[in-house]
């Protein structure tokens, strides 16, 4: 395999990995006839933009780079408050 053909491979993951994310929402959501977000939602989402970031910047493309990294910081923020929440629940 070749550079190419391996970041090519990063590419698609990281593509699988982000788009896995609204397969468990969909899941999830049908299995609790609501619209939820469960935490594996966000490490989807976590993992496919940490992977998608390091392909765009392998690229070398700014509308990408800037679209991951500030993508990235929501996830984490969204991570965040779901496990403070979960937290206080437990604390209660």
């Amino acid at each position: 395999m070749n550079k190419e053909t391996i970041w090519l491979a990063i590419g698609f993951l990281g593509q699988a990995l982000f788009s896995a994310r609204f397969l468990v929402q969909w899941l999830k959501s049908e299995k609790e006839k609501k619209s939820v977000f469960p935490i594996a939602f966000w490490y989807f989402s976590i993992a496919g933009g940490i992977t998608l970031l390091a392909y765009a910047i392998y690229r070398q493309d700014p509308v990408f780079i800037v679209g991951q990294a500030a993508g990235l910081f929501i996830y984490f923020r969204n991570l965040y408050f779901v496990i403070h929440e979960y937290k206080n629940l437990k604390a209660q």
